[in-house]
């Protein structure tokens, strides 16, 4: 199953105020972005934090279970703490606090038939 556009719309609306907020599609799930840093995912309409010691502390009721298949546990974020929440922006404010950029994409150089 995979999560819907509304979802994630909902969810970026109530991040609005954190800047450099978005979301990428992934595999018919979605990561979630602090500028160049992913800190949540959502998979079949929940949302999952990248579990840090800082998220950890904030949210200390927290329960963790993996996104999908194979993957690590990740925080598990109720649905009832997205709307409005201030919470909400807070954790993921500490989470991208604690969470490594990700490295700029190297394209990769095409081999052109011909060309020496």
């Amino acid at each position: 199953m995979s999560s819907r556009q509304d979802t994630v719309d909902f969810l970026l609306e109530c991040l609005a105020q954190v800047d450099e907020v978005r979301a990428k599609r992934m595999f018919g799930e979605f990561g979630l972005y602090v500028g160049d840093r992913f800190v949540a995912v959502v998979c079949d309409d929940v949302l999952f934090m990248k579990p840090t010691e800082a998220g950890r502390r904030f949210f200390p009721e927290f329960t963790e279970r993996p996104p999908f298949p194979g993957a690590k546990p990740w925080l598990v974020v109720p649905g009832d703490r997205w709307d409005g929440s201030q919470w909400l922006r807070e954790l993921f404010l500490l989470t991208a606090r604690e969470v490594e950029p990700v490295p700029a994409r190297k394209r990769s150089q095409r081999i052109r038939p011909g060309r020496d």
